[in-house]
């Protein structure tokens, strides 16, 4: 079982578009089984798949239910999903409480470890004791940076807290999301960001709006497209990402 985050500190970078997709073309590798565990207590990734927000949280925190009692079914095969949780938001008062918090996660997947190769968590966009817990104990962390220059010092503010925790920063891999092609500004910071971050995944998603409808069709935007350009970039991401698993 690989745990792979999709992280970052600001919300509106392309997380979830990430997170729907790469857990769709893991389910399309040959003997795969993947969970897509919404952790975002938002539930994009939960209401892409037409799944309702659950309220289990504070069970599952506590200990009276299990990871394995959640998990519904996504509608494609070998694609299961961990429904999104309005009680996520209290998660880091009931961690304050936990003996072992640190390894909160690790526990909290344990029961389906031998059920699945791959478990893709989409993560809520802040610093929390959940999301600091996220961080530690995912074997990678996928970061969508819009080519700008707040969102390079959002990841930059990233990875000076991954070194302050002790969070291992060769499990970061920064991929550029929402790339406009004819702004000068977004060229440049790729090149400068490329030239700095030499792990960086050189693949830039672009914003267009078929992939903000994904909210209208309520599925994966390579699933209703799977042969144009677009599904092409996100199936070289998903590619970077196994690479850098090995």
């Amino acid at each position: 079982m690989k745990i792979i985050s999709v992280f970052n500190i600001k919300g509106g970078v392309g997380k979830t578009a990430t997170t729907v997709n790469l857990a769709y073309l893991a389910s399309k590798e040959k003997g795969a089984k993947v969970l897509l565990a919404d952790l975002d207590p938002q539930g994009a990734s939960s209401f892409y798949f037409k799944v309702d927000v659950n309220n289990p949280g504070k069970k599952l925190v506590k200990g009276n239910k299990t990871v394995s009692d959640l998990i519904v079914e996504s509608g494609y095969p070998n694609l299961d999903l961990l429904p999104a949780d309005n009680d996520y938001r209290k998660i880091d008062f009931y961690l304050k409480e936990l003996k072992g918090k640190s390894r909160w996660m690790s526990t909290f997947f344990k029961p389906v470890g031998k059920k699945y190769d791959y478990i893709i968590v989409d993560c809520p966009p802040n610093i929390s004791l959940m999301s600091e817990n996220i961080l530690k104990n995912s074997d990678l962390i996928l970061v969508p940076v819009v080519p700008t220059t707040l969102s390079v010092r959002t990841f930059e503010q990233l990875m000076d807290f991954c070194r302050e925790e002790g969070i291992d920063k060769k499990k970061v891999l920064p991929f550029f999301s929402m790339y406009e092609r004819r702004k000068n500004l977004h060229n440049e910071t790729i090149e400068d960001f490329s030239n700095k971050y030499r792990n960086a995944v050189d693949v830039a998603i672009p914003y267009i709006s078929e992939i903000e409808r994904m909210g209208v069709y309520k599925a994966p935007y390579v699933s209703i497209h799977p042969e144009n350009d677009i599904a092409y970039l996100y199936k070289q991401l998903w590619k970077s990402v196994k690479r850098k698993l090995g």
